[in-house]
């Protein structure tokens, strides 16, 4: 066959695509042009789960005869004019396509009117070309009407799901833009039904109301807001508490510069983050937003600009990574998150469900006097007895209270300022132990062994050239590692603390993450996972009888201890059970 030119239309077609892939794709591209346009309200309107009929109005800054003539034409944009205006883009779409390609695949029509315009317009398309601007009528703003959607495309209108699927996917992407712009007013209906309507969020607290909304109140409640800004970058949003995770990651938002992305580095960085308080199996929350510099990061990745590309991803990596694990690091026992500031009302802990975790305690103003709950308080006593130890000099009752006894040998129990409170001791002292051991860790530097008889490593020469370039690093991480040939390394010097780790492997894996990842915190793992071994057999054993003083000394020890809601597995270390809960369980008041 001879090379022939494809008609527009086909070429709009196959765009498509790329674009369309369901009707969740139309609804994002239309909401993203409406954000664009700076809309402070937008309407969504869907009929059987968009394949039918999917309406985007927005009062944003809209669009005269000439440019809507222009705007469903294939790439044709206001957003970008050069190459260099590719590479600081600061828009959501930019491509020119989006429009273009809907209209190929649906009865399509657009209805706008600019800022101080007498009249306004309206072009159409049924799938083949678009017909000439009509006068309309229509408030400042834009409507983009899609209906039938892949009608003159079957083969793509039968990989539809049902109804209900194509919704949801409809209203995951609406929560998730809700998240990303919380000062844009959103209203969703389906089938003539009101199914979110999402005011604007000017504030902390508006932004609270709303992440509640959208959530639920435990995610809201167990959750830690963060707003960090440090090297040109800035990370805003909610972290979930450790022990309030989550079977699989569906609940995992993050936005670049208010973009919608999936990044792997991004969810590296968090894993990272958890690491050391995560259970096995479990995966964090969070609902973040990162702010830098356009020029920083390609968007231009992917044809839905679902991907991006950071010009420095280990800078990117490391300040997500620092940034979360200071913030679930500095979590106290009896600390309120800072996002439960909006509605103080303690989180609900159901019984048997004690991987949810530590429930958040009253702030320290909130907590009553000690003596006005428990009346004059008896010196120290052996485990069983019925008072509370003394209060501290200023009458408060501390976080974790005060301990009253131990049940068969493993649980601390505790009165606290507003009920009960239950420690499992070994869990509590491995992680007071661990941070200690990593703390010394920190503070003596890292001592290396010299090897009595040097490890050779065969390795690839891309491999060998980065352990070279790499030799620093190696050095910093109490490694010697020098290049013994073209596709062969020789370690001389290991770390003390893995002297008996397989070397070899070690060095093979750092490089490993190294190539993928610019960086690499294998060894830091490994670390961790010796300190937490020595944690685990240096701690207070099960049925080990422990004194008042033994005990309150590992609850004053918490709430002095990072990351002390978690041992050193992930298992929560402390639950808490108010007198409400505890009435309720015995049926008091009815």
């Amino acid at each position: 066959m001879r090379i022939r030119e494809l008609p527009s239309q086909l070429v709009n077609q196959i765009a498509a695509g790329e674009v369309v892939e369901r009707p969740a794709s139309v609804v994002k591209e239309l909401i993203e042009n409406s954000l664009d346009a700076r809309a402070s309200r937008i309407e969504i309107e869907i009929d059987a789960g968009g394949a039918k009929r999917i309406k985007i109005r927005d009062d944003g800054e809209g669009m005269d005869k000439e440019d809507l003539m222009l705007a469903a034409r294939a790439h044709a944009t206001s957003k970008i004019q050069s190459l260099a205006d590719l590479e600081a883009v600061a828009s959501l779409g930019f491509r020119g396509e989006a429009l273009a390609s809907i209209a190929a695949v649906s009865r399509f029509r657009i209805t706008s009117a600019a800022p101080g315009s007498e009249r306004a317009w309206s072009i159409a398309s049924d799938g083949r070309e678009l017909l000439e601007p009509e006068p309309a009528s229509h408030p400042q703003g834009t409507t983009v009407e899609v209906r039938d959607l892949f009608y003159n495309t079957p083969a793509r209108r039968k990989f539809l799901r049902t109804e209900k699927t194509e919704f949801r996917h409809i209203e995951d992407l609406v929560r998730r833009i809700a998240l990303a712009h919380p000062a844009v007013q959103l209203q969703l209906v389906h089938n003539g039904r009101v199914v979110r309507r999402l005011p604007a969020a000017a504030d902390r607290d508006a932004r609270a109301r709303r992440l509640k909304a959208l959530l639920g109140q435990e995610f809201l409640t167990q959750s830690v807001l963060i707003e960090h800004e440090a090297a040109g970058l800035s990370l805003s949003g909610w972290v979930g508490l450790p022990t309030f995770s989550r079977s699989q990651a569906d609940q995992q938002y993050f936005f670049v510069n208010r973009r919608m992305v999936r990044d792997r580095l991004v969810t590296h960085a968090v894993r990272q983050a958890y690491a050391d308080v995560l259970y096995h199996g479990r995966h964090p929350v969070y609902a973040l937003n990162l702010e830098l510099d356009p020029r920083g990061v390609d968007v231009n990745v992917h044809p839905a600009k679902h991907e991006v590309r950071f010009r420095d991803s280990r800078l990117v990596h490391d300040f997500i990574f620092r940034t979360l694990s200071d913030a679930l690091a500095q979590v106290r026992p009896g600390e309120v998150p800072a996002a439960a500031a909006f509605d103080p009302r303690p989180a609900p802990l159901p019984g048997g469900r004690a991987w949810q975790g530590a429930m958040p305690l009253a702030a320290a103003g909130q907590i009553r006097d000690q003596a006005a709950l428990y009346g004059p308080a008896p010196a120290d006593r052996q485990p069983g007895g019925p008072a509370p130890a003394s209060p501290d000099d200023d009458g408060e009752v501390p976080p974790l209270g005060y301990a009253l006894a131990q049940l068969h040998g493993v649980y601390i129990l505790a009165q606290g300022a507003r009920g009960l409170i239950l420690v499992d001791a070994h869990a509590a002292h491995e992680r007071i132990t661990y941070e200690r051991l990593k703390r010394s860790l920190v503070d003596e530097g890292i001592r290396s062994q010299t090897l009595l008889v040097p490890v050779a490593v065969p390795v690839s020469e891309a491999e060998a050239d980065c352990a070279e370039a790499n030799a620093e690093t190696f050095a910093e991480l109490g490694f010697e590692v020098d290049r013994l040939g073209r596709e062969s390394l020789r370690v001389r010097k290991v770390p003390t603390l893995l002297g008996e780790a397989d070397a070899g492997r070690l060095v093979r894996d750092v490089i490993a993450d190294i190539l993928a990842d610019g960086s690499s915190n294998r060894l830091r793992e490994e670390y961790n996972q010796v300190l937490s071994t020595m944690a685990c057999h240096g701690s207070v054993r099960a049925n080990r009888a422990l004194s008042l003083t033994e005990m309150n000394a590992v609850l004053r020890d918490m709430e002095r201890t990072e990351r002390s809601g978690q041992c050193n597995h992930g298992r929560p270390t402390w639950v808490a059970l108010t007198m409400d809960e505890l009435d309720r369980l015995f049926l008091r008041g009815r």
